[in-house]
């Protein structure tokens, strides 16, 4: 019976019902918040729910059906899963590099996040084949945040939407699963040294 890749699907799961239980919610009471950062931490995780239109809902769990499918495929054992778990609020504490961004909420930060999981881990540990396709995902993913310059403004209108998007939960999101799967995967080795 497979069982990696499993673990990762749950993970996705999750995220969906947190993104369709937070649209029935408040936006301000589970948003990130910046001002709240150290008085309520788990917005940290609960951000992922607000939405502010139906088309940002429903592009968000498009992506994260694709990014579930990518782990899957990629065959993403447990830890690999509790990396991208890992880097879900530290894509939110991250936003705190630009406390111009008063409220932020979605899962594209963490989208991001679990597509660099995915990435990192067949770069380190896949066939050659599998780092061949990770290289190429990993070339689009590092443009697509680049072209969006999150070293700018807080938030930019999208062309593709009927809201403002936050550049910097991309590149934080990026960041923070590519940090998060080199560790999942490089300090089981270190205790084996």
């Amino acid at each position: 019976m497979r069982r990696d890749g499993v673990a990762w699907v749950v993970v996705a799961i999750l995220l969906g019902v947190f993104a369709l239980a937070g649209w029935a919610l408040a936006r301000d009471a589970i948003d990130w918040q910046p001002a709240l950062a150290w008085r309520e931490p788990w917005r940290a995780l609960s951000a992922v729910g607000v939405h502010y239109s139906s088309a940002h809902l429903l592009r968000n769990l498009g992506g994260l059906a694709l990014t579930g499918l990518f782990g899957w495929v990629a065959r993403a054992p447990a830890r690999i899963a509790w990396a991208w778990v890992t880097a879900w609020p530290l894509t939110q504490f991250g936003l705190l590099l630009k406390p111009a961004l008063a409220h932020y909420g979605g899962l594209s930060g963490v989208l991001h996040a679990g597509v660099a999981v995915v990435v990192t881990f067949l770069l380190l540990t896949g066939t050659r084949a599998q780092r061949v396709v990770a290289g190429v995902v990993l070339a689009g993913l590092a443009a697509k945040v680049l072209s969006e310059s999150p070293w700018s403004d807080a938030l930019r209108h999208s062309p593709t939407l009927d809201i403002a998007v936050a550049p910097l939960a991309h590149a934080t999101g990026a960041i923070a699963g590519a940090v998060c799967a080199m560790v999942a995967i490089l300090l089981p080795r270190s205790r084996h040294v």
